[in-house]
């Protein structure tokens, strides 16, 4: 074989170019690029612009990644944010990754309001400017205060108020900000409804300041909900300040920890979950207002005590004034025929906003509890947000991913007396409760033998008492606006969107793909010669059919959304929802890394938002966080915790890594250090028990752990304490190199397939008998990833030769295997996915043979093939319950390695591409 020019991972500067700015989506309008006129050089400066356009609207602040290559900047480097007529702009900023020689891997940076009004920013080492308003942070035994300049929070370290107050000047806006738990213990399978509620409160535990400014401050607050003696559903809470704003934003997650039992009416079923402040009214009832947002930019705009529309005209003016929010004149200027019968005009108190589904909402009023209500309007899909206050200030608040996390519900109360309450409502009280029992009974499978029989009908690995929601989490987003008055429509409006997409910074695609990290594996989008475009067009085409399919196919709610389905059903021209194995996908084969590469090639917002959804549901929902199994992921399935397959290779950091480097996100942090120490796992949970022929018991110092989508998870969780310099970065570290040596001492390396590993010392015992032990999905969980990202961080050869030999021989002849190993390797499948790794042999040996075969697997195996970008089937009534399109050729599995595949041999092999 004739070596090929040894070439950088990345092949970026010279088919950058245009292709890059441009977002490039089939039969859609929304897909914009991060802004890539300034690439990064070694060091920078680097390109920073906002992801989809309008800049930083209403939001409080941004916080944003960028990543450095190697010895680029010190440790302690500070950084200076400039607009690009080179207005400072204050910027505060933190490291989030070192890399091995103790340079910036990457930075966090947060920016407050005065980065609105600028669409385009320039990050450079230098002195940052200094705010003329900081945020500040003091605490006190039982307070924190935190002062943005122009609002003041006061939390607390205990009892049930998480924010105690929240003032503006001498104002206060909102009290008693509190988390609100209803729980059904029984539920009415009948039509004899008698199950009662009960409400628990949120009581703290403990409240930490993460960050103090001077431009974002972040504390965080822990605890239970708690009703009597009874404390369950732990929450963690995040508040997030900038320096500047008039809002602050709050991170909530719960972790389900109550019991549900499958045939059983009675049980631990959430009826509502909300956040709830109150508001002091302090004008007049006709100068109190309840905004409340529809679809797009609609809004219920009313006053508590209406005066328009009446019999009675008070004057133009007046009327005017309360549709705009703003003080009305003095009633002696009224037609009087109005201020003298101003107390027979109902005051409006109550309004609540329900949507029960993706696809419907329900908006009514009344004029205080025991009085009836009256419809006050619907729509398809409200924005979740709204405002009560008065003409001297009110509370905004919003509920992110309202419609698509549905039953969600706003209730605003009693905005006619001395105080409303607010509450939004994560999981609506007039929805159904929450039901998370097992979907069936076990139809006999008590044995591993009749399991796998199951198995291989459904497709679903079922085991008895495995199906349980016990310590699956889910995270919400919401935000509130202090307001020294009324919002005005426009600043409403503005409100509402930011609630809706929060403005995201972020840096070029040109700086992410030079910069070296997560291996080098994805280079600029490319349509340089008709080959690689065409390539291009396919990518498009899949995401495009996806981002469609989660509309068509309704793939929201409270649990759901951010997942997507793995199979699809031709004769039912419908995605196997409710056979088996064949549902929610739960991450199989990495669609998370699918998008995430596709999303740092090309910098397009719809991508990284699609990204971002699939992020915050696989992270929470698909992992147990509480319990036995705490650390592991879930199998895909019918529920997205049914199948008893608990496995690191779904619970891996490989998938939050990139979300987490580029926004800072505290949250999905916690989820990566969780895992640092889930090596435990092995000894509570054998992962291939039922299929295991030889006498098995787990024994800390001897755990059966494959090298596989075993290692690649616990290796993920390592390599992110070390580079991230957490707490227990020195046994990250030291268990990366112990294991990897180890792996590389093996007779057969990496296609010994596994070992008996000890969890005291770190190691594989190394094997005196060299075995074959390969598997197609060892390596497609992120194992490709991992070790790209790992043999340039930590020198051991035989570690790198053992898995350039893994990558050469897998998509080899069985010939080949054999006179290698000794035997071949048996019947594979994901050639086409595994022609990366072909790509990745081909790059670092300089092998050409090895680069022309990576294509011919890539456009003639298993996968999708040379015919490529396909039309869409419309479908209609009566074939399927809702109109739309189908393409049969699709399948996730297939999707997700396609994707990842076409991204990493461009990066790696491009040029060998065949013509």
């Amino acid at each position: 074989m004739s070596p090929i020019p040894r070439r950088s991972l990345l092949k970026a500067a010279a088919v950058a170019g245009a292709a890059t700015q441009v977002g490039w989506v089939l039969g859609q309008e929304d897909a914009h690029a991060a802004d890539g006129r300034a690439a990064a050089g070694p060091g920078g400066p680097v390109s920073v612009s906002w992801l989809e356009d309008g800049g930083l609207g209403a939001a409080a602040g941004s916080t944003f990644g960028v990543p450095w290559r190697q010895g680029a900047h010190p440790a302690g480097t500070a950084f200076a944010l400039a607009t690009e007529d080179g207005t400072a702009v204050p910027v505060q900023t933190w490291p989030t990754a070192y890399w091995p020689d103790g340079s910036l891997k990457w930075t966090a940076h947060a920016v407050g309001p005065t980065a609105a009004g600028a669409d385009r920013f320039t990050l450079a080492p230098g002195t940052p400017a200094t705010a003329a308003k900081k945020v500040t942070v003091s605490r006190s035994q039982r307070r924190i205060t935190v002062d943005t300049g122009v609002i003041k929070a006061v939390i607390g370290k205990d009892g049930t108020r998480l924010v105690e107050s929240v003032s503006r000047g001498a104002t206060k806006i909102a009290t008693d900000g509190r988390l609100v738990l209803l729980r059904q213990g029984e539920l009415d399978d009948g039509e004899h409804a008698t199950a009662k509620w009960e409400r628990f409160d949120g009581e703290i535990s403990g409240a930490t300041v993460e960050q103090d400014g001077p431009v974002r401050a972040v504390v965080r607050i822990d605890g239970k909900h708690r009703k009597g003696s009874r404390r369950w559903l732990p929450f963690s809470v995040r508040l997030y300040f900038y320096a500047g704003s008039e809002s602050f934003r709050m991170v909530h997650t719960i972790t389900y920890d109550g019991e549900q039992t499958p045939g059983r009416t009675k049980g631990d079923f959430i009826r509502g979950l909300g956040v709830r402040f109150t508001v002091p009214m302090r004008d007049a009832a006709y100068d109190r207002h309840i905004r409340i947002a529809g679809e797009d930019k609609g809004f219920l705009t009313e006053a508590v005590q209406g005066i328009t529309g009446l019999r009675r005209d008070p004057g133009a003016n007046v009327r005017t004034a309360q549709v705009k929010g703003e003080r009305l004149p003095d009633p002696a200027t009224w037609d009087q025929r109005v201020t003298t019968r101003l107390k027979y005009i109902p005051t409006w108190g109550d309004y609540t906003l329900a949507q029960l589904s993706s696809d419907g909402f329900t908006l009514r009023k009344r004029t205080k509890a025991g009085h009836g209500w009256i419809p006050a309007g619907g729509g398809s899909r409200a924005n979740g947000f709204g405002y009560v206050g008065g003409v001297s200030g009110g509370l905004s608040f919003g509920l992110r991913d309202f419609w698509h996390k549905h039953p969600a519900q706003l209730d605003i109360r009693g905005a006619a007396g001395d105080e409303a309450e607010v509450t939004l409502w994560l999981w609506s009280p007039e929805a159904q409760p929450m039901d998370l029992r097992f979907y069936h009974d076990g139809l006999g499978q008590d044995t591993f033998p009749e399991q796998i029989e199951g198995l291989n009908i459904t497709y679903e690995d079922y085991e008895p008492g495995f199906g349980t929601p016990y310590g699956i989490a889910r995270t919400s987003e919401l935000t509130f606006w202090a307001n020294g008055a009324t919002p005005t429509a426009d600043a409403l409006v503005a409100q509402s969107a930011a609630v809706h997409t929060p403005p995201q910074l972020a840096a070029s695609a040109e700086a992410l793909t030079s910069a070296g990290v997560f291996g080098g594996l994805f280079a600029p989008v490319d349509r340089s010669v008709p080959a690689k475009a065409k390539i291009e067009e396919q990518l498009d085409y899949l995401f495009t059919y996806y981002k469609d399919q989660v509309e068509q196919r309704r793939w929201y709610g409270f649990w759901d959304y951010g997942d997507i389905m793995h199979s699809y059903d031709e004769d039912r021209h419908q995605w196997r929802y409710d056979v088996g194995g064949y549902a929610w996908d739960n991450s199989e084969l990495s669609p998370d890394l699918w998008l995430w590469f596709a999303y740092l090639r090309s910098g397009r917002a719809d991508i990284f938002r699609f990204a971002e959804a699939m992020t915050r549901h696989t992270g929470e929902v698909d992992v147990y966080h509480l319990g036995k199994w705490a650390g592991l992921g879930t199998r895909h399935g019918v529920q997205h915790y049914a199948d008893s397959a608990k496995q690191q290779r779904i619970s891996t950091a490989v998938y939050r890594r990139p979300y987490y480097y580029l926004t800072a996100d505290e949250r999905v942090g916690d989820l990566m250090h969780s895992l640092v120490d889930s090596d435990e796992t092995f000894l509570v949970l054998d992962p291939i028990r039922k299929i295991r022929t030889e006498p098995y018991e787990p024994d800390r110092n001897a755990l059966s752990v494959g090298f596989g989508t075993d290692w690649s998870g616990l290796a993920a969780a390592w390599l992110t304490e070390w580079e991230r310099r957490g707490p227990k970065a020195a046994k990250a570290e030291a268990r990366l190199r112990s294991t990897m040596e180890t792996i590389g001492a093996q007779p057969n390396g990496f296609v010994q397939g596994s070992a008996l590993y000890d969890l005291d010392t770190g190691k594989f015992a190394v094997e005196s008998k060299p075995v074959v032990g390969v598997s197609h999905l060892s390596s497609m969980f992120g194992l490709v990833e991992m070790c790209a990202e790992l043999i340039p961080l930590i020198d051991v050869p035989s570690f790198k030769a053992a898995w350039l030999d893994y990558c050469r021989y897998f998509n080899a002849s069985k010939t080949e295997q054999a006179a290698r190993y000794g035997s071949n390797f048996g019947s594979l499948l994901l050639f086409q996915g595994h022609s990366r790794q072909d790509a990745y042999a081909a790059a670092q040996l300089g092998d050409a043979g090895l680069a022309a075969r990576a294509w011919e697997k890539f456009y003639s195996s298993d996968g999708y093939t040379k015919a490529m970008v396909w039309d869409k089937t419309p479908l209609k009534g009566p074939d399927v319950l809702e109109p739309g399109y189908e393409n049969l050729e699709i399948s996730t599995n297939t999707t997700a390695l396609f994707g990842l595949a076409a991204i990493q041999n461009l990066a790696l092999v491009g040029d060998s591409i065949p013509r």
